[in-house]
């Protein structure tokens, strides 16, 4: 069976998005990392992911994805949406948390969710939560497994349905979180 290779774009290149992106990177698919404080982060974080990695603005790493993964903080959300442009019919997961500016609370979350709010904006593209317990640190793990001949061959075993199946499989709106 031929290994199905996806086009994922990175709207926040921060931790999560970096570390997240190149997982998928080096995982065999072609990722375009975008919404950073410098092009220079994008260029390096696509030369250290390997493979089909590179460095785009949002409207580029939307453009033909087969899922976006939104990774900024919540004060950011609307101004990377507006520069990714029309995402209809795009699938995107997301790990922002909707926390204020300072991070010690939720601006949402008491009778929604993040995932919900997205989805209001996102009216035309399916919206998962995801990510949004798991601290970036602990992606570093992942990071050493998959270098690993073991770590690849147990993967393939394991390999759980492409975003778009999955996607096709729940409801508008999921939250894994």
């Amino acid at each position: 069976m031929k290994k199905r290779r996806l086009r994922i774009g990175i709207l926040g290149s921060g931790l999560m998005g970096g570390k997240l992106g190149t997982l998928f990177a080096r995982a065999g698919h072609e990722v375009v990392f975008s919404y950073a404080r410098s092009e220079r982060k994008l260029e390096r974080l696509a030369r250290q992911a390997r493979g089909r990695a590179r460095a785009g603005t949002p409207a580029e790493a939307a453009r033909n994805a087969d899922a976006l993964l939104l990774a900024v903080h919540w004060s950011r959300v609307d101004d990377v949406l507006s520069q990714a442009g029309d995402l209809s019919g795009q699938i995107v997961v997301s790990c922002s948390m909707p926390m204020n500016a300072d991070d010690t609370g939720l601006v949402i979350g008491h009778t929604s969710s993040g995932a919900e709010q997205l989805a209001k904006k996102l009216q035309r593209a399916p919206v998962v939560a995801a990510f949004g317990t798991v601290p970036s640190e602990v992606l570093a793990s992942v990071f050493a497994a998959g270098e690993s001949a073991s770590w690849k061959s147990a993967s393939i075993a394991s390999r759980p349905p492409s975003p778009r199946t999955a996607a096709r499989s729940a409801p508008p709106t999921a939250c894994a979180t």
